[in-house]
Protein backbone atom coordinates (compact mmCIF):
# COMPACT_ATOMS: atom_id res chain seq x y z
CA UNK A 1 0.00 0.00 0.00
CA UNK A 2 2.99 2.14 -0.11
CA UNK A 3 2.35 3.94 -3.42
CA UNK A 4 -0.97 4.75 -2.47
CA UNK A 5 -0.05 5.73 0.96
CA UNK A 6 2.46 8.59 -0.72
CA UNK A 7 -0.29 10.10 -2.89
CA UNK A 8 -2.95 10.34 0.10
CA UNK A 9 -0.33 11.58 2.84
CA UNK A 10 0.93 14.22 0.29
CA UNK A 11 -2.65 15.25 -0.61
CA UNK A 12 -3.61 15.51 3.30
CA UNK A 13 -0.52 17.86 3.89
CA UNK A 14 -2.01 20.22 1.57
CA UNK A 15 -5.54 20.45 3.25
CA UNK A 16 -6.86 23.11 5.07
CA UNK A 17 -8.16 20.85 7.87
CA UNK A 18 -4.83 18.62 7.61
CA UNK A 19 -5.06 17.72 11.01
CA UNK A 20 -8.48 15.62 11.15
CA UNK A 21 -8.01 14.52 7.91
CA UNK A 22 -4.45 12.68 9.15
CA UNK A 23 -6.88 11.85 12.29
CA UNK A 24 -9.23 9.23 10.16
CA UNK A 25 -6.35 8.45 7.72
CA UNK A 26 -4.42 6.92 10.98
CA UNK A 27 -7.51 5.47 12.37
CA UNK A 28 -7.34 3.72 8.68
CA UNK A 29 -4.12 2.60 8.87
CA UNK A 30 -4.81 1.00 12.57
CA UNK A 31 -7.91 -0.68 11.39
CA UNK A 32 -6.69 -1.75 7.65
CA UNK A 33 -8.27 -3.37 4.63
CA UNK A 34 -11.20 -5.84 5.52
CA UNK A 35 -10.11 -9.84 4.92
CA UNK A 36 -12.27 -12.44 4.17
CA UNK A 37 -12.34 -13.63 7.43
CA UNK A 38 -14.72 -10.98 8.77
CA UNK A 39 -17.91 -11.89 8.69
CA UNK A 40 -19.16 -9.06 6.81
CA UNK A 41 -16.86 -8.73 3.93
CA UNK A 42 -16.54 -12.69 3.69
CA UNK A 43 -18.27 -13.14 0.34
CA UNK A 44 -15.82 -10.00 -1.38
CA UNK A 45 -13.31 -10.76 -3.33
CA UNK A 46 -10.58 -8.81 -1.81
CA UNK A 47 -7.99 -10.82 -3.17
CA UNK A 48 -8.27 -8.57 -6.23
CA UNK A 49 -7.72 -5.71 -4.63
CA UNK A 50 -4.18 -3.83 -4.73
CA UNK A 51 -4.44 -0.22 -3.36
CA UNK A 52 -1.33 0.75 -5.23
CA UNK A 53 -3.02 0.59 -8.40
CA UNK A 54 -4.82 3.80 -7.54
CA UNK A 55 -3.87 7.60 -6.63
CA UNK A 56 -5.62 10.64 -5.39
CA UNK A 57 -6.96 13.17 -7.46
CA UNK A 58 -5.50 16.51 -6.23
CA UNK A 59 -7.33 18.75 -8.89
CA UNK A 60 -10.74 18.53 -10.96
CA UNK A 61 -11.45 18.12 -14.49
CA UNK A 62 -14.29 19.33 -16.63
CA UNK A 63 -14.99 15.99 -19.06
CA UNK A 64 -17.59 16.73 -21.03
CA UNK A 65 -21.15 14.88 -20.47
CA UNK A 66 -21.91 11.21 -21.40
CA UNK A 67 -25.55 10.79 -23.43
CA UNK A 68 -27.43 9.29 -20.20
CA UNK A 69 -26.07 12.09 -18.43
CA UNK A 70 -26.91 14.38 -20.61
CA UNK A 71 -30.87 13.80 -20.79
CA UNK A 72 -30.51 13.16 -17.28
CA UNK A 73 -29.61 16.97 -17.25
CA UNK A 74 -32.70 17.62 -19.35
CA UNK A 75 -35.08 16.40 -16.81
CA UNK A 76 -33.35 18.25 -14.01
CA UNK A 77 -34.50 21.16 -11.93
CA UNK A 78 -31.04 21.70 -10.85
CA UNK A 79 -27.89 19.90 -11.92
CA UNK A 80 -24.67 19.43 -9.47
CA UNK A 81 -21.70 18.13 -11.05
CA UNK A 82 -18.93 16.32 -9.14
CA UNK A 83 -15.26 14.87 -10.73
CA UNK A 84 -13.52 12.42 -8.76
CA UNK A 85 -15.27 14.11 -5.48
CA UNK A 86 -14.78 17.49 -6.87
CA UNK A 87 -17.71 19.69 -7.06
CA UNK A 88 -17.03 21.97 -10.31
CA UNK A 89 -20.56 23.18 -10.76
CA UNK A 90 -23.77 23.90 -8.49
CA UNK A 91 -25.87 24.73 -11.65
CA UNK A 92 -28.71 27.80 -11.22
CA UNK A 93 -29.70 27.20 -7.85
CA UNK A 94 -34.19 27.49 -7.76
CA UNK A 95 -35.01 29.44 -4.65
CA UNK A 96 -35.35 27.84 -1.67
CA UNK A 97 -32.43 25.97 -2.10
CA UNK A 98 -28.90 26.28 -1.14
CA UNK A 99 -25.29 24.44 -2.32
CA UNK A 100 -22.27 24.90 -0.49
CA UNK A 101 -19.07 23.77 -0.66
CA UNK A 102 -17.74 22.70 2.65
CA UNK A 103 -14.09 21.86 3.82
CA UNK A 104 -15.18 20.46 7.11
CA UNK A 105 -18.66 19.09 7.82
CA UNK A 106 -19.75 17.14 10.55
CA UNK A 107 -22.01 14.09 10.37
CA UNK A 108 -25.94 14.72 10.82
CA UNK A 109 -25.53 12.79 13.93
CA UNK A 110 -23.66 15.35 15.51
CA UNK A 111 -20.12 13.72 15.37
CA UNK A 112 -17.39 14.60 13.82
CA UNK A 113 -17.43 12.04 10.31
CA UNK A 114 -14.28 10.34 11.56
CA UNK A 115 -15.94 9.64 14.94
CA UNK A 116 -19.40 8.91 13.65
CA UNK A 117 -17.22 6.01 10.99
CA UNK A 118 -14.60 5.37 12.90
CA UNK A 119 -15.31 1.56 12.65
CA UNK A 120 -15.96 1.58 8.92
CA UNK A 121 -12.63 1.06 6.74
CA UNK A 122 -13.53 2.85 3.66
CA UNK A 123 -15.71 5.42 5.05
CA UNK A 124 -13.03 6.29 6.61
CA UNK A 125 -10.69 6.78 3.61
CA UNK A 126 -13.66 9.11 2.19
CA UNK A 127 -13.18 10.96 5.40
CA UNK A 128 -9.56 11.27 5.26
CA UNK A 129 -9.19 11.63 1.03
CA UNK A 130 -12.69 13.57 -0.12
CA UNK A 131 -11.56 17.03 -1.70
CA UNK A 132 -15.33 18.62 0.35
CA UNK A 133 -19.05 18.15 1.28
CA UNK A 134 -21.33 19.03 -1.32
CA UNK A 135 -24.04 20.05 0.59
CA UNK A 136 -27.39 20.68 -0.43
CA UNK A 137 -30.00 22.26 1.54
CA UNK A 138 -33.96 22.94 0.72
CA UNK A 139 -35.64 25.35 3.09
CA UNK A 140 -39.22 24.86 5.31
CA UNK A 141 -42.18 24.70 3.82
CA UNK A 142 -39.97 24.18 -0.20
CA UNK A 143 -41.56 22.29 -2.25
CA UNK A 144 -38.59 21.21 -4.73
CA UNK A 145 -40.89 20.43 -8.39
CA UNK A 146 -38.19 18.95 -10.47
CA UNK A 147 -35.43 16.69 -9.56
CA UNK A 148 -32.27 17.88 -8.22
CA UNK A 149 -29.45 15.75 -9.90
CA UNK A 150 -26.14 14.87 -8.32
CA UNK A 151 -23.59 14.05 -11.52
CA UNK A 152 -20.90 12.11 -9.85
CA UNK A 153 -17.81 11.12 -12.60
CA UNK A 154 -14.90 9.29 -11.89
CA UNK A 155 -11.79 9.66 -14.87
CA UNK A 156 -9.15 9.28 -12.42
CA UNK A 157 -8.23 6.12 -10.71
CA UNK A 158 -10.00 6.96 -7.36
CA UNK A 159 -12.70 9.29 -6.23
CA UNK A 160 -13.60 10.03 -2.82
CA UNK A 161 -17.21 12.12 -3.35
CA UNK A 162 -19.09 13.15 -0.42
CA UNK A 163 -22.22 14.59 -0.50
CA UNK A 164 -25.18 15.59 2.33
CA UNK A 165 -29.08 16.63 1.59
CA UNK A 166 -30.88 18.55 4.40
CA UNK A 167 -34.57 19.17 4.06
CA UNK A 168 -36.40 21.80 6.50
CA UNK A 169 -39.67 21.18 8.48
CA UNK A 170 -42.33 20.45 5.33
CA UNK A 171 -39.92 20.29 2.61
CA UNK A 172 -40.14 18.16 -0.40
CA UNK A 173 -37.44 17.07 -3.06
CA UNK A 174 -36.49 14.55 -5.62
CA UNK A 175 -32.52 14.07 -5.72
CA UNK A 176 -31.08 11.47 -8.05
CA UNK A 177 -27.43 10.58 -7.31
CA UNK A 178 -25.47 9.12 -10.14
CA UNK A 179 -22.62 7.41 -10.52
CA UNK A 180 -20.82 6.70 -14.45
CA UNK A 181 -16.86 6.21 -15.36
CA UNK A 182 -14.33 4.29 -13.25
CA UNK A 183 -12.57 2.32 -15.69
CA UNK A 184 -10.13 0.31 -13.32
CA UNK A 185 -10.80 3.18 -10.24
CA UNK A 186 -11.56 2.89 -6.40
CA UNK A 187 -14.80 4.63 -5.80
CA UNK A 188 -15.62 5.46 -2.31
CA UNK A 189 -18.94 7.66 -2.27
CA UNK A 190 -20.24 8.99 1.40
CA UNK A 191 -23.73 10.25 1.75
CA UNK A 192 -26.53 11.29 4.76
CA UNK A 193 -29.87 12.73 3.99
CA UNK A 194 -31.53 14.79 7.06
CA UNK A 195 -35.05 14.84 6.67
CA UNK A 196 -37.03 17.59 8.98
CA UNK A 197 -39.99 17.33 10.24
CA UNK A 198 -42.76 16.30 8.12
CA UNK A 199 -40.48 16.74 5.47
CA UNK A 200 -40.61 14.53 2.06
CA UNK A 201 -37.50 13.31 0.51
CA UNK A 202 -37.48 10.93 -3.08
CA UNK A 203 -33.97 9.72 -3.56
CA UNK A 204 -32.74 7.75 -6.50
CA UNK A 205 -28.84 6.48 -6.34
CA UNK A 206 -28.68 5.02 -10.12
CA UNK A 207 -24.59 3.13 -10.23
CA UNK A 208 -23.39 2.84 -13.90
CA UNK A 209 -19.75 2.33 -13.10
CA UNK A 210 -17.35 0.91 -15.77
CA UNK A 211 -17.55 -2.92 -14.75
CA UNK A 212 -13.49 -2.96 -13.62
CA UNK A 213 -14.61 -0.27 -10.82
CA UNK A 214 -14.89 -0.85 -7.13
CA UNK A 215 -17.70 0.45 -5.89
CA UNK A 216 -17.79 0.88 -2.04
CA UNK A 217 -20.56 2.80 -1.02
CA UNK A 218 -22.41 3.87 2.02
CA UNK A 219 -25.69 6.13 2.85
CA UNK A 220 -27.60 7.11 5.69
CA UNK A 221 -30.53 9.00 6.27
CA UNK A 222 -31.87 10.78 9.79
CA UNK A 223 -35.52 11.14 10.07
CA UNK A 224 -37.30 13.53 12.02
CA UNK A 225 -41.11 13.17 13.58
CA UNK A 226 -43.10 12.42 10.76
CA UNK A 227 -40.54 12.62 8.05
CA UNK A 228 -40.81 10.23 4.64
CA UNK A 229 -37.84 9.16 3.10
CA UNK A 230 -38.25 7.20 0.04
CA UNK A 231 -34.97 5.26 -1.83
CA UNK A 232 -34.35 3.50 -4.51
CA UNK A 233 -30.52 2.10 -4.95
CA UNK A 234 -29.87 0.74 -8.41
CA UNK A 235 -26.85 -1.08 -9.05
CA UNK A 236 -25.44 -2.29 -12.23
CA UNK A 237 -21.50 -1.54 -12.95
CA UNK A 238 -18.60 -2.24 -10.77
CA UNK A 239 -16.52 -5.52 -10.47
CA UNK A 240 -17.01 -5.39 -7.03
CA UNK A 241 -20.72 -3.26 -6.36
CA UNK A 242 -21.28 -2.85 -2.29
CA UNK A 243 -23.94 -0.58 -1.22
CA UNK A 244 -24.80 0.01 2.15
CA UNK A 245 -27.56 1.61 3.21
CA UNK A 246 -28.83 2.81 6.47
CA UNK A 247 -31.82 4.75 8.08
CA UNK A 248 -32.09 5.52 11.48
CA UNK A 249 -35.89 6.43 12.67
CA UNK A 250 -35.55 9.63 15.05
CA UNK A 251 -38.66 11.01 15.40
CA UNK A 252 -42.24 9.69 15.64
CA UNK A 253 -43.89 8.69 12.88
CA UNK A 254 -41.34 8.91 10.66
CA UNK A 255 -41.07 6.63 7.61
CA UNK A 256 -38.26 4.89 5.19
CA UNK A 257 -39.16 2.92 2.33
CA UNK A 258 -35.87 1.23 0.29
CA UNK A 259 -35.86 -0.68 -2.40
CA UNK A 260 -32.26 -2.13 -4.02
CA UNK A 261 -31.79 -3.32 -7.36
CA UNK A 262 -29.06 -4.94 -9.12
CA UNK A 263 -28.03 -7.12 -12.32
CA UNK A 264 -25.21 -8.96 -12.55
CA UNK A 265 -22.87 -10.27 -15.36
CA UNK A 266 -19.71 -11.38 -16.16
CA UNK A 267 -18.43 -12.04 -12.77
CA UNK A 268 -19.21 -9.33 -10.92
CA UNK A 269 -20.15 -9.30 -7.49
CA UNK A 270 -23.13 -7.05 -5.86
CA UNK A 271 -23.17 -6.87 -2.02
CA UNK A 272 -25.82 -5.11 -0.32
CA UNK A 273 -26.02 -3.79 3.33
CA UNK A 274 -29.30 -2.51 4.90
CA UNK A 275 -29.87 -1.35 8.34
CA UNK A 276 -33.21 -0.27 9.66
CA UNK A 277 -32.86 1.51 12.98
CA UNK A 278 -36.26 2.20 14.74
CA UNK A 279 -35.60 4.74 17.53
CA UNK A 280 -38.52 6.41 17.87
CA UNK A 281 -42.24 5.24 18.35
CA UNK A 282 -45.03 4.48 15.68
CA UNK A 283 -42.13 4.72 12.94
CA UNK A 284 -42.30 2.40 9.94
CA UNK A 285 -39.91 0.74 7.11
CA UNK A 286 -40.16 -1.07 4.30
CA UNK A 287 -37.29 -2.37 2.61
CA UNK A 288 -37.83 -4.34 -0.78
CA UNK A 289 -34.30 -5.87 -2.28
CA UNK A 290 -34.70 -7.47 -5.83
CA UNK A 291 -31.43 -8.55 -8.11
CA UNK A 292 -30.67 -11.09 -10.68
CA UNK A 293 -27.35 -12.73 -11.70
CA UNK A 294 -26.22 -14.40 -14.75
CA UNK A 295 -22.86 -15.89 -16.42
CA UNK A 296 -20.77 -16.50 -13.02
CA UNK A 297 -21.68 -13.60 -11.60
CA UNK A 298 -22.87 -13.47 -7.37
CA UNK A 299 -24.85 -11.39 -5.15
CA UNK A 300 -24.93 -10.72 -1.27
CA UNK A 301 -27.62 -9.48 0.56
CA UNK A 302 -27.31 -9.10 4.35
CA UNK A 303 -30.16 -6.84 6.11
CA UNK A 304 -30.95 -5.83 9.99
CA UNK A 305 -33.78 -4.38 11.47
CA UNK A 306 -33.21 -2.64 14.85
CA UNK A 307 -36.02 -1.44 17.11
CA UNK A 308 -34.66 0.09 20.14
CA UNK A 309 -36.57 -0.09 23.93
CA UNK A 310 -39.69 2.25 23.90
CA UNK A 311 -39.65 2.26 19.76
CA UNK A 312 -43.23 0.99 20.99
CA UNK A 313 -46.22 0.03 17.94
CA UNK A 314 -43.33 0.15 15.17
CA UNK A 315 -43.60 -1.83 11.78
CA UNK A 316 -40.90 -3.25 9.90
CA UNK A 317 -40.31 -5.64 7.01
CA UNK A 318 -37.91 -6.48 4.63
CA UNK A 319 -38.16 -8.67 1.92
CA UNK A 320 -35.23 -9.82 -0.72
CA UNK A 321 -35.65 -12.13 -3.68
CA UNK A 322 -32.71 -12.89 -6.31
CA UNK A 323 -33.18 -14.85 -9.86
CA UNK A 324 -30.39 -16.86 -11.00
CA UNK A 325 -30.02 -16.81 -14.31
CA UNK A 326 -27.02 -19.33 -14.92
CA UNK A 327 -26.14 -22.27 -13.16
CA UNK A 328 -23.08 -20.80 -12.05
CA UNK A 329 -24.11 -17.69 -10.66
CA UNK A 330 -24.80 -17.54 -6.88
CA UNK A 331 -26.84 -15.36 -4.29
CA UNK A 332 -26.52 -15.14 -0.38
CA UNK A 333 -29.39 -13.58 1.52
CA UNK A 334 -29.21 -13.12 5.39
CA UNK A 335 -32.15 -11.15 6.65
CA UNK A 336 -31.69 -10.02 10.52
CA UNK A 337 -33.69 -8.77 13.22
CA UNK A 338 -32.77 -7.34 16.68
CA UNK A 339 -35.63 -6.36 18.26
CA UNK A 340 -35.80 -4.54 22.32
CA UNK A 341 -39.27 -3.70 22.35
CA UNK A 342 -42.58 -6.02 22.55
CA UNK A 343 -45.07 -3.76 20.89
CA UNK A 344 -44.01 -3.99 17.45
CA UNK A 345 -44.68 -5.52 14.61
CA UNK A 346 -41.88 -7.33 12.16
CA UNK A 347 -41.35 -9.57 9.48
CA UNK A 348 -38.79 -10.83 6.88
CA UNK A 349 -38.88 -12.93 4.00
CA UNK A 350 -35.96 -14.12 1.35
CA UNK A 351 -35.74 -16.74 -2.19
CA UNK A 352 -33.18 -16.92 -4.43
CA UNK A 353 -34.64 -19.34 -7.85
CA UNK A 354 -34.26 -19.40 -11.55
CA UNK A 355 -37.27 -17.79 -13.55
CA UNK A 356 -40.37 -20.08 -13.13
CA UNK A 357 -41.31 -22.66 -15.58
CA UNK A 358 -44.76 -22.82 -15.60
CA UNK A 359 -44.65 -18.92 -16.33
CA UNK A 360 -41.93 -19.83 -19.47
CA UNK A 361 -44.62 -22.33 -20.88
CA UNK A 362 -47.73 -20.60 -20.43
CA UNK A 363 -46.31 -17.40 -22.71
CA UNK A 364 -44.43 -19.36 -25.23
CA UNK A 365 -48.05 -21.30 -25.87
CA UNK A 366 -49.29 -18.16 -26.25
CA UNK A 367 -46.85 -17.79 -29.36
CA UNK A 368 -43.93 -16.01 -27.42
CA UNK A 369 -40.42 -17.54 -28.41
CA UNK A 370 -38.40 -19.07 -25.88
CA UNK A 371 -35.96 -16.03 -25.72
CA UNK A 372 -38.77 -12.94 -25.75
CA UNK A 373 -40.79 -15.02 -22.98
CA UNK A 374 -37.37 -15.07 -20.88
CA UNK A 375 -36.95 -11.47 -21.25
CA UNK A 376 -40.16 -10.48 -20.83
CA UNK A 377 -40.48 -12.33 -17.42
CA UNK A 378 -36.70 -10.50 -16.40
CA UNK A 379 -38.25 -7.37 -17.34
CA UNK A 380 -41.66 -7.96 -14.77
CA UNK A 381 -39.42 -8.58 -12.32
CA UNK A 382 -37.50 -5.45 -12.33
CA UNK A 383 -40.53 -3.63 -13.13
CA UNK A 384 -42.04 -3.41 -9.44
CA UNK A 385 -38.49 -1.74 -8.52
CA UNK A 386 -38.55 0.68 -11.51
CA UNK A 387 -42.63 1.53 -11.09
CA UNK A 388 -41.92 4.12 -8.34
CA UNK A 389 -39.47 6.27 -10.14
CA UNK A 390 -40.66 9.70 -11.04
CA UNK A 391 -42.25 10.09 -14.30
CA UNK A 392 -39.10 12.61 -15.54
CA UNK A 393 -36.61 9.55 -15.01
CA UNK A 394 -39.02 6.18 -15.21
CA UNK A 395 -38.71 5.81 -18.79
CA UNK A 396 -34.91 6.81 -19.02
CA UNK A 397 -33.80 4.32 -16.18
CA UNK A 398 -36.14 1.65 -17.34
CA UNK A 399 -34.69 2.13 -21.24
CA UNK A 400 -31.15 1.51 -19.91
CA UNK A 401 -32.18 -1.62 -17.75
CA UNK A 402 -33.83 -3.14 -20.72
CA UNK A 403 -30.88 -2.67 -22.90
CA UNK A 404 -28.43 -4.21 -20.15
CA UNK A 405 -30.94 -6.74 -20.14
CA UNK A 406 -30.87 -7.62 -23.92
CA UNK A 407 -27.00 -8.35 -23.45
CA UNK A 408 -27.32 -11.02 -21.21
CA UNK A 409 -27.55 -14.84 -21.83
CA UNK A 410 -29.99 -16.85 -19.91
CA UNK A 411 -28.93 -20.77 -18.98
CA UNK A 412 -32.23 -23.38 -17.80
CA UNK A 413 -31.15 -24.55 -14.70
Amino acid sequence: MKIFAESALSYISERSDAQERRHAWTTFEEIGLPTTSDEVWRYAPLGDLDLDRFSVATAALHPALSDFAAQLCERAGLVVRVVDGFCIDSGSVPEGVSVAIVENASSFSGASMASRYESDTFALLNTALAPATTVIEIGAGVNVEKPIVVLNATVGTSSFSRTQIKLGRGASATVVEYFEGGENALVVPLSEYEVGDNGSLQLITYQRLNTSAWHVARTTGFLLRDARLRQAVIGMGGHYNRSRNDAEMLGMGSENELRTTFLGSGTQVHDFRTHQFHKAARSRSTLLSKGAVADESRSVYTGLIEIEKGAKRTDARQTNHNLLLSAHAHADSVPNLDIRENDVMCAHASSVGPLDELQRWYLESRGVTRSDAERLMIQGFFYEMLATLPAELAELVEDDVTAALSTLKVVTL
